[in-house]
């Protein structure tokens, strides 16, 4: 019957682990007044007919603190990087050769509000996958047969304490982002 718990708690902590990771993946793709190299990553070019992330047509660095650039191995992949950030960023890349770069503007107080509202609602969302990460233990432990009505209790103690850890970590991310995101 101990097992049976411990095998709970395993999956309820795997589940919780990957909404926070999920969690992490998206806010990195959040704006703020530096360039990451996140925020180019993940978008989708037309690449020989097939849909392929940046990164995975060159190197993406940050040379500077406002700026991104993105070596290409490809010199044919350029005018799509170029289309692409265009469409998906709305920033106007410049081309050198094979480099393509990415100057970030400085954020306005209005845009910087809406990217933690953004931040916000992400982060509730988070939440709610950690929540229901939590729920489906609560049920599982609920559902044995076998185990006293102690042990159950301990374990839903246990599972309270381990979806607070979780729930707090998520709330230090946006914390900190937030403040990432407004300061100047």
């Amino acid at each position: 019957m101990v097992q049976e718990i411990e095998d709970i708690f395993k999956e309820a902590e795997r589940d919780m682990k990957k909404a926070v990771e999920y969690y992490k993946g998206e806010i990195a793709g959040l704006r703020t007044g530096r360039a990451s190299t996140a925020l180019v990553e993940e978008i989708k070019v037309d690449y020989y007919g097939s849909k392929v992330p940046i990164k995975q047509l060159g190197t993406i660095s940050v040379p500077e603190h406002n700026q991104i650039m993105i070596q290409l191995w490809d010199q044919n992949a350029v005018s799509a990087v170029e289309k692409a950030i265009r469409e998906e960023l709305n920033l106007n890349p410049t081309v050198q050769g094979n480099v393509v770069r990415v100057t970030l503007p400085p954020l306005t107080e209005e845009r910087r509000r809406e990217l933690v509202r953004l931040l916000h609602k992400l982060t509730e969302e988070a939440r709610v996958r950690v929540r229901n990460a939590r729920r489906e233990a609560k049920d599982l432990i609920e559902e044995l047969e076998g185990v006293s009505e102690d042990e159950k209790k301990r374990a839903l103690e246990r599972l309270q304490k381990l979806t607070d850890r979780y729930i707090d970590e998520l709330n230090r991310l946006m914390e900190a982002k937030e403040k990432e995101i407004m300061s100047i």
